[in-house]
């Protein structure tokens, strides 16, 4: 009686987890970061406990059959779901469709030549590889797709070890007493859907708890990144150089100031569409050409910035140069463009600061520098003290 209606709560929990989860995709209009995914596993799951209460669990009808299709599908959604919640774009309908297809067949092809006994085995085993393929991609996501993760990973990690553990147990159950292993009554039970029953509870949350994680990240990645161009904005640029300056290790900058050579002619000759097409162009040289860890920003209108951390006079003025034959170089196509066209950049280059509050005056130094250059034919690069 006792298991009876803790897996009536688990069934509660799911449903409603799973209409929660169905409501939250749709308020993420394009991006449902794999929501509607874990509702789908959140059903899948429920409907197979609500079999399980409806039927015998050692029973060997269509009912059991069905559940055991249920039971199995249930966490490969979930895998689909995760996939998706980081950005991996994976068939989810097809491969649950082929997946309960197959495992359809093969329960009943496992039923009618060893029994009953042997399918409720090939459930335990099945779950068991399934949970343990689950934990160590859970572990190697923690190193690769979820570096920002960790501490979440390895609880994930953990709680679908116990989850292995206990099917791997359920397995040795069924092999070494058969089926009255499975009865409602018996303490394994009662323990394996407590358990089920305590992660029904709290990984539903632990989900949305990472959907507005990641929300709350982009929001401020939007907030510190240039829309069109994605590089950083000036609040974005302030951030990072703070970041920087507050390492012990951290040297001196020099600051580059980039503006596009007659971006006016440009806009007026071919249309703002080719103009924005343009400054996303200059953008993807401008991160080409910085070196790892240099920090690159887009002022506004045609000017950019670059600034080089960690070196001095000799160094920054390689970069800028550097960026300037690469702008000069290049080539810009895309629709609206009959031809490619080529453009140019001035340059101007400040001198050395280390602090956060000698940026205002750095840009001053970098902008004379730029106008110097403009006034010299364009197309240069002018350190802050005329040669």
């Amino acid at each position: 009686m006792v298991t009876t209606v803790i897996l009536g709560m688990l069934c509660v929990h799911l449903l409603c987890f799973c209409v929660m989860f169905l409501l939250i995709s749709t308020r993420l209009n394009g991006k449902k970061m794999g929501m509607e995914v874990f509702a789908a596993g959140n059903l899948l799951l429920g409907l197979a406990y609500i079999m399980q209460l409806l039927d015998a669990p050692a029973s060997g009808g269509v009912m059991s059959i069905v559940d055991h299709t249920l039971t199995i599908c249930a966490p490969a959604a979930y895998v689909l779901g995760a996939m998706r919640f980081f950005d991996r774009p994976v068939p989810v309908w097809g491969s649950l469709l082929g997946l309960a297809v197959s495992y359809t067949a093969v329960q009943v092809l496992v039923q009618s030549m060893l029994g009953t006994e042997a399918r409720h085995a090939l459930l335990a085993g099945a779950c068991t590889l399934l949970f343990m393929a689950m934990t160590v991609a859970v572990l190697y996501a923690r190193r690769t797709l979820a570096k920002d993760l960790r501490v979440e990973m390895v609880v994930f990690a953990i709680l679908i070890g116990g989850i292995c553990a206990l099917n791997a147990a359920k397995l040795v159950i069924i092999l070494s007493g058969g089926l009255e292993a499975l009865d409602m009554n018996s303490s394994f039970q009662q323990i394996f859907y407590i358990y089920m029953s305590f992660l029904g509870t709290v990984l539903p949350p632990c989900a949305v708890w990472l959907v507005l994680r990641r929300l709350t990240d982009e929001l401020r990645t939007m907030a510190a990144h240039d829309p069109l161009t994605r590089l950083l904005n000036r609040r974005g640029l302030l951030d990072q150089l703070d970041a920087h300056f507050c390492s012990r290790t951290a040297g001196a900058a020099h600051l580059l100031i980039v503006d596009i050579d007659h971006f006016k002619r440009i806009n007026d000759t071919y249309g703002h569409k080719v103009g924005d097409l343009v400054l996303c162009h200059i953008a993807k040289v401008l991160n080409t050409t910085a070196r790892q860890g240099d920090l690159t920003c887009r002022l506004g209108g045609e000017e950019f910035v670059v600034i080089a951390l960690d070196t001095d006079k000799i160094g920054a003025m390689q970069l800028a140069e550097r960026t300037r034959a690469a702008i000069e170089s290049s080539e810009v196509s895309g629709a609206g463009l009959d031809r490619p066209i080529r453009c140019t950049a001035t340059i101007g280059v400040s001198d050395a600061f280390s602090s956060v509050q000698a940026l205002d005056e750095s840009m001053q130094q970098a902008d004379a520098a730029l106008y110097r250059g403009k006034g010299s034919g364009r197309n240069r690069v002018e350190w802050v003290h005329a040669q």
